[in-house]
């Protein structure tokens, strides 16, 4: 076998690993919707070795469904959705979590199915990760106006590469990359550290929201001691 399809697999197993461990991680903090999302690309890779492993194409058909619901909507909606309780504050309930959840489905059935997306899934797919490119924008202004730093550039580096996987990925073929594998090797390291650079800016976010929740209390039970003097 050839040394890309090694790196291929080596890349693979980094998104499975990381993906995995923060996925679990957010769950542990009560993040459905971004714990789900981080273990669906751990599904949709674990796939992806197997069909590497065993040429099976079930199992690179299931990896196509997830990637789907990961560019459709996993990654601009449901991760959208989890990064707002670090940005604005916004807790869904259990019920909100499994409608998100629900019509994410939907929206890929309709994607991955419908005859009308053939010929604009790949621009759909593209605007959806723009979206979701803004929105990570905002997330490093956050990070700065809390002074966070090394963060803003870990979330600016994700947010460039993840973009050009995005722009790149059903619009342009690395010369002699026949079945991509060049290309999935960059992309699957990216999305890798995609996974990493979110969890520790939802943590740096998570605990400057915490530090101003102790210091306005902190006011207030100031000024209830000066109102009682």
């Amino acid at each position: 076998m050839e040394l890309k399809f090694y790196l291929y697999c080596l890349a693979d197993l980094a998104l499975i690993t990381t993906s995995l461990i923060y996925g679990v991680k957010l769950l542990k903090k009560r993040n459905f919707l971004l714990g789900l999302e981080w273990l669906v690309v751990t599904f949709s890779a674990s796939n992806i070795m197997l069909n590497a492993l065993t040429g099976e194409n079930v199992f690179y058909s299931i990896a196509l469904f997830c990637d789907a619901f990961s560019r459709a909507a996993g990654i601009p909606i449901i991760a959208i959705a989890g990064m707002m309780a670090v940005t604005h504050r916004y807790k869904p309930s259990v019920l909100a979590d499994v409608l998100y959840v629900l019509g994410a489905l939907v929206l890929t059935v309709i994607v991955w199915g419908a005859d009308f997306m053939v010929e604009v899934k790949p621009y759909f797919y593209l605007v959806m990760w723009s979206l979701f490119s803004v929105y990570l924008a905002y997330v490093v202004k956050k990070l700065l106006s809390v002074g966070e730093k090394f963060h803003a550039v870990s979330v600016t580096l994700a947010l460039v590469s993840g973009q050009i996987i995005a722009s790149t990925y059903d619009f342009y073929h690395i010369p002699g990359d026949e079945n991509h594998v060049i290309f999935y090797i960059f992309a699957l390291l990216t999305w890798s550290y995609q996974s990493v650079s979110a969890y520790y800016a939802y943590c740096a976010l998570e605990r400057a929201q915490e530090k101003e929740l102790n210091l306005n209390r902190g006011y207030a039970v100031g000024g209830l001691g000066q109102i009682s003097r």
